[in-house]
């Protein structure tokens, strides 16, 4: 079927069993992203299986019944495109970028090898040593150290807080008949959506989806992850062989659906965006506390934070925290003023073009908009969003985040006794 006459260009298909087609021609490029989404991650993750669906992702590219590892590797190699693949807390997504002439023989291999794979129980025990390396690299990076303790407690016992890449002894645990159950489980036609944006004929690509994907018969079914609750955690982890203390802080957020969530892109954007943000400007080019401080948001489809990441010296920790309150306090106290906010669209905006320039971006938007909204919004219709954003509904979002009784904290670093109580988090 067509969408609507305001996409002109997006189309959606759906095969007899389910698997969902979703495409958007861009005619004034040569080249063509695919990808094969699953409505998978490590939210959908038990504590036994922690890690799964990033294993069973490095997996897939260890051969199918018609190719070797190897020769996945080369064939999208010779004709200069690139296969890749992650996964996320809610998506695993395989991936390819090509001429649109080389499309039938990407999608091909692409298929082939989330359809086919092998799970040969060699292959799974070389894969452990590669993630274990994988996880010590991350272990190496206090940043990822800190972010990872900060999720842990934010969403203290649910699957949001576990470790995408998993644990050493989860690792260890997973063989070849783990595996291949959960893969048929989660790689259900009616949980996979394939997306393409690019040079490319929507026909053709159902064509090529019907041929790989229309005998998928696969009936299994993960449970459903339970809506996650925030836990205003604060954890004063010491490490003295560190140089400096690095600190995540966040409050619960709208989730992803959530009508306000272009007010909350822009309370972010005003709070610790970009150069221009207070953040920036007040507690690194002022003060010169930090190298690095910025704010994100993480929006899920039931749950969404806004966290805080700074790392900066042990001996700046109170005056650090105590800048950002006052922030979070001025942000409370009175609305954005008019030129502040004109800069935070246009930063906002600016940046929603220019990361819809690719085919690959484009790719991937709709997939997330399919699968988290079930509609498209185009380009004019984001933009206009943004720009309909009052003062005052920022003014309202910073009211409702900016609770004290909210604030979660994280610091990792040489504390060297340092303190740290509720009542220091007053804003």
């Amino acid at each position: 079927m067509t969408s609507t006459a305001a996409q002109p260009a997006i189309r959606t298909a759906q095969l007899s069993n389910g698997v969902s087609i979703v495409t958007e021609r861009m005619p004034h490029v040569r080249s063509v992203a695919v990808g094969i989404w699953v409505s998978t991650g490590s939210r959908r993750e038990t504590p036994e299986q922690n890690g799964i669906s990033h294993f069973i992702e490095h997996m897939l590219f260890k051969g199918t019944t018609s190719r070797s590892a190897e020769e996945i590797a080369k064939s999208v190699d010779s004709i200069g495109g690139n296969l890749d693949a992650f996964t996320s807390r809610e998506l695993v997504s395989f991936n390819t970028k090509v001429l649109g002439e080389h499309l039938p023989m990407a999608f091909d291999v692409l298929s082939d090898l989330v359809l086919n794979p092998q799970f040969r129980p060699a292959d799974v025990e070389k894969e452990k040593g590669v993630i274990l390396e994988e996880i010590k690299m991350d272990a190496d990076s206090p940043e990822s150290v800190a972010h990872e303790i900060f999720c842990r407690n934010f969403w203290k016992g649910h699957a949001l807080g576990k470790p995408i890449l998993g644990t050493k002894e989860s690792i260890a645990s997973f063989d070849s008949n783990t595996l291949r159950s959960y893969y048929e489980r989660a790689y259900t036609p009616e949980n996979i959506v394939i997306t393409g944006a690019g040079n490319l004929d929507h026909d053709r690509l159902v064509d090529l989806c019907a041929k790989a994907f229309e005998g998928v018969q696969r009936d299994g079914r993960l449970p459903e992850s339970a809506t996650p609750d925030s836990h205003a955690e604060i954890s004063l982890k010491s490490k003295r062989t560190l140089e400096q203390t690095h600190m995540c802080m966040g409050v619960p957020a709208y989730p992803m659906p959530h009508k306000m969530r272009f007010a909350c892109y822009l309370l972010s954007a005003i709070l610790g965006g970009g150069m221009s943000s207070r953040l920036f400007q007040n507690i690194r080019e002022k003060q010169g506390l930090v190298y690095a401080v910025f704010s994100e948001l993480n929006l899920y489809r039931d749950a969404g934070v806004l966290e805080i990441y700074a790392g900066f010296s042990p001996q700046s920790t109170r005056k650090v925290i105590d800048s950002i309150m006052a922030e979070f306090s001025q942000l409370k106290g009175e609305p954005v003023a008019a030129e502040e906010l004109r800069r935070a669209k246009d930063h906002l905006k600016g940046s929603l073009m220019l990361s819809l320039e690719s085919t690959s971006s484009r790719m991937a938007n709709l997939a997330r908009q399919h699968i988290f909204f079930n509609r498209f919004f185009s380009l004019d219709e984001l933009l206009a969003s943004i720009e309909g954003v009052s003062a005052e509904q920022v003014h309202q979002v910073a009211n409702e985040f900016f609770d004290p009784q909210r604030i979660a904290l994280t610091l990792l670093g040489p504390l060297k006794g340092f303190q740290l109580t509720r009542a220091d988090l007053a804003c």
